[in-house]
């Protein structure tokens, strides 16, 4: 009988065993990516309007703050979750979300947006890494592609539709403050639900290195912070081909996010329409990617990688030759059906490689160097779209995100190993 009990009390892993607990965190996610939302098309235009701001460099500087101060706590994130748990960081992120739509809606000057997108990167990189590690922990080894697929699902449709009610509201009711009012409402829910109805996951991954096997391009169970950073962003060809990767991929999102917006309302575009386009693309991004999490557990993780890389530059090089809304919306749609192709496979491929002792470690090193790749992206775009124009600064960042696709064929092997049935 004891021994019994003892057995039951065991964490169970899979998507099925814990369905209650990771739907749970589905739609803590989703409140996450709403509020990176609230800013997707009405922030450049805040940016030019009320504050007079005109050097392309000078507005992307929020994408700046915000991909540093997101990519150092993704890092943290990670450490963190290791030692303290994973329910502890998840609530600090959101207490760290509650100054944001203030600041935004009530900022005198610029200085206040960037404080506020500082607020934003702290939460941002605690609450998404989180909900990523936990997912993780829930679901085991075999089901780990589609997990990653609703966990990214959630937060870019979130996203999309979070930039297109503010698009709408701004369009009808002015730039401030109301777009912003709905921040205050997914701090609200976001928290209550992290607090109140989220469990702890760190004693799945305990359990799970007791009873799972160990991946098979890493055996070792115990490494330094040192070691691990060092592993994941260059000793390690697959780990380190993964995380290149994802730099450049949020590099062109940085991109997209900044001058987009700025393309768009030089060809005369309305904010509802601007609003319009900037959430096609998190919206195609966040669908797809219930098909490509699947997708990645079936016939691995490398050629989806390799090919939405590719298909991303295509998209982004659409948008840079078009002139009109229908070119604009083909260039995101391919831009988002891209970034689905890679951003749940590469967290993926991620949990293929590292040991459950330290994956969460590496998670962190991985979206250390994944959201640099916003700030890096919005720095370069800047610069080169103030000395030679918007086009050609998205031409380069098109052309950068291809190269990334070629070093993904060179020099990463398959991490997924055999076909599951899911």
């Amino acid at each position: 009988m004891a021994l019994a009990a003892a057995t039951s009390a065991l964490p169970k892993l899979g998507l099925k065993e814990n369905w209650h607990q990771f739907t749970l965190l589905v739609i803590v996610n989703a409140f996450v990516g709403a509020m990176i939302g609230l800013e997707r098309s009405i922030l450049p235009p805040i940016a030019e309007k009320e504050f007079g701001l005109a050097v392309k460099t000078a507005i992307l500087s929020f994408i700046v703050v915000f991909g540093f101060t997101k990519a150092v706590t993704n890092y943290f994130a990670g450490v963190w979750s290791d030692h303290l748990g994973r329910k502890k960081v998840l609530v600090v992120g959101w207490l760290s979300a509650i100054p944001v739509p203030f600041l935004l809606m009530w900022a005198p000057n610029w200085t206040w947006i960037l404080v506020a997108n500082l607020f934003l990167g702290i939460s941002q990189g605690l609450t998404w890494s989180t909900t990523v590690i936990m997912k993780v922990d829930l679901v085991g080894v075999k089901h780990r592609g589609l997990a990653m697929g609703l966990n990214e699902f959630a937060g870019y449709l979130a996203v999309a539709l979070s930039a297109l009610v503010t698009g709408y509201v701004a369009s009808h009711y002015g730039l401030r403050p109301e777009p912003f009012y709905l921040g205050v409402v997914y701090v609200v829910f976001g928290l209550s639900l992290s607090l109140l109805m989220i469990k702890e996951t760190k004693g799945h991954v305990d359990y799970e290195i007791v009873v799972a096997s160990s991946p098979t391009n890493n055996v070792d169970r115990i490494l330094t912070k040192k070691e691990i950073f060092y592993r994941t962003t260059l000793k390690d060809k697959n780990l380190s081909s993964i995380t290149q990767a994802g730099f450049v991929n949020n590099l062109n999102d940085g991109m997209a996010w900044g001058l987009f917006p700025i393309l768009f309302s030089s060809y005369g575009l309305s904010l509802e329409k601007i609003g319009w386009l900037a959430a096609i693309y998190p919206a195609t991004w966040g669908l797809c990617q219930l098909g490509t999490g699947y997708l990645s557990d079936s016939i691995g993780r490398k050629s989806l990688i390799v090919w939405g890389m590719w298909v991303q530059s295509i998209g982004i090089t659409i948008t840079m030759v078009s002139i009109e809304f229908v070119g604009f919306a083909l260039g995101g749609v391919l831009l988002g059906i891209g970034t689905a192709m890679v951003y749940p496979t590469l967290l993926a491929a991620i949990g293929d490689v590292a040991h459950p002792s330290w994956r969460a470690s590496s998670v962190g090193v991985y979206r250390f160097w994944r959201d640099s790749g916003y700030a890096f992206g919005a720095i370069i775009s800047g610069i080169v779209a103030d000395l030679f124009g918007i086009p050609a600064s998205i031409g380069l960042v098109a052309a950068i995100t291809f190269f990334s696709g070629m070093l993904v064929l060179t020099r990463m092997k398959e991490t997924f190993q055999g076909k599951v049935k899911l």
